[in-house]
């Protein structure tokens, strides 16, 4: 789809169309046929746009919820594109520092963080330079009924000047025809610009991968690490005005409205060593990005058995959001042979592997245990289910006969409870 063939689909007819085409069947099977009957009365390039446009709404459903079915996007657009709870919790910290003051962002995307903020009350005014995804966001403003607090212009981030804005927020390009781009360097524009650009303004705000390079990360920076239902989304660099006390910070989303957040004004240290007690304690991957496990280790009084694989053990089981529970059946010397007859004489029918600071490649053990690559025993009975654990104290590996449990229920924490000024 090119930029005149948008416009077209914002046109009347092409309204027409798009709502027809909503209604009609446009799965792998149906869809030619669907298509078939559609260019009876449109022309082919704009059912082509329409039903692009159907099938993207209804891959967005899982980052945007409802106002998916109203929104546009590009293949790039769309896969690039903060998800709605991320992008609302990042508004809130905005509208938190913001006292009517306006956000530039730089390389808006599609404009779903510009419309969050807009939601949450923050004018602002998008750049973005591709003619195309800069009608995208403009389009999805009017569509969320946010034309009136946001903006959208073709630019080149690069040549912008923060000057007039309260804060700045960027989301440099992390893609190119190739795929994924993992160093900073090879951001668009390189994270360094990206930087220097924000720092410019009284405050600001630049999303990153969750892998960042920590070296990446300037002086005074806080990082936050984003997970959303214990899935590591992204990094927040966050600077001037809108930095918290706390360095590192990571805050867990479930998607359904609940925030967690630690983010420790002093460096909890390191967490002791211990031998292997009745639970596991696996830290969701924003603390473990964030260097916060030691953290997590006191609030639940446990240890780590190796010092440097992010599995926590302890005796009790301790209410705590960042990190899921286990309890311990046995602990053995890894090895195939033995695990084999043990699950045999468990009645294991479903195994799921998990695996830190093992080398073991998973889908071959599964196969060599009896299992098929969904975790179902291939062969023979078995009803009782098993969380496998593969680690290694010191030089030793190990396997862990574990199952999970549910955590006592907890209260909603605040993001702002403990450090957001």
């Amino acid at each position: 789809m090119d930029l005149e063939g948008f416009e077209e689909l914002l046109s009347g007819p092409g309204q027409a169309l798009l709502a027809e085409a909503a209604e009609a069947d446009v799965s792998e099977d149906g869809l030619l046929g669907t298509a078939s009957r559609l260019r009876e009365r449109y022309p082919a390039a704009l059912v082509a746009a329409a039903l692009t446009q159907v099938r993207l709404r209804a891959r967005a459903r899982e980052k945007f919820g409802d106002d998916a079915a109203r929104m546009y996007f590009t293949q790039a657009g769309l896969e690039q594109s903060t998800r709605a709870c991320v992008a609302e919790y990042r508004a809130r910290r905005f509208a938190a520092y913001l006292d009517g003051g306006r956000v530039l962002e730089l390389g808006c995307g599609i404009g779903a963080d510009l419309a969050a903020r807009a939601r949450a009350g923050c004018r602002g005014e998008g750049v973005e330079r591709d003619p195309l995804t800069a009608a995208v966001a403009r389009a999805n403003l009017t569509a969320l009924g946010l034309s009136d607090l946001a903006s959208v212009r073709q630019g080149d981030a690069t040549e912008e000047d923060p000057a007039g804005f309260a804060a700045v927020f960027a989301d440099p390009g992390r893609r190119t025809s190739r795929g994924r781009v993992f160093d900073p360097r090879s951001y668009e524009p390189p994270l360094d610009v990206v930087l220097e650009l924000v720092g410019r303004a009284p405050a600001g705000c630049v999303k990153a991968a969750p892998g960042i390079p920590y070296e990446a990360v300037p002086e005074g920076t806080e990082t936050e690490w984003i997970s959303v239902a214990g899935d590591v989304k992204e990094a927040a660099l966050w600077s001037g005005a809108l930095a918290g006390r706390a360095r590192r910070r990571a805050t867990l989303l479930d998607g359904r409205g609940r925030v967690w957040t630690l983010a420790p004004e002093e460096d909890p240290g390191t967490a002791p060593v211990r031998e292997w007690g009745r639970y596991l304690y696996e830290p969701d991957g924003a603390v473990i990005r964030a260097h916060l496990v030691a953290e997590v280790a006191a609030a639940v009084g446990g240890g780590l058995a190796d010092e440097h694989i992010a599995y926590i053990t302890g005796d009790a089981l301790v209410a705590t959001p960042f990190a899921a529970a286990y309890e311990i059946d046995e602990v053995m010397p890894f090895s195939v042979k033995r695990l084999r007859a043990e699950l045999r004489r468990r009645r294991i029918g479903t195994l799921t592997v998990k695996k830190r600071g093992s080398a073991v490649d998973v889908q071959r053990l599964r196969h060599d245990l009896g299992f098929g690559g969904k975790g179902r025993r291939t062969s023979g009975h078995g009803e009782q289910e098993l969380t496998l654990v593969l680690t290694r104290v010191g030089k030793a590996p190990v396997a862990l006969l574990t199952h999970p449990k549910d955590l006592p229920s907890l209260e909603q924490h605040k993001a702002s409870a403990r450090d957001t000024s």
